[in-house]
């Protein structure tokens, strides 16, 4: 099974939104990682990094 960006990208929206209901201090740190991992995500589908 290939994992790209459709199989990814829910699941990271999904685990950030737990987090952040559990722990909502962190808010600005898991937004952040969330929004460089779409970026990295993205950019290797357009330049395939990785696979």
């Amino acid at each position: 099974m290939n994992f790209d960006d459709p199989h990814i990208q829910p699941g990271i929206a999904l685990i950030a939104g737990i987090l952040v209901l559990l722990m909502p201090r962190l808010l600005n740190y898991i937004v952040a990682f969330a929004l460089i991992i779409y970026g990295l995500v993205g950019l290797n589908a357009i330049y395939k990094f990785v696979g």
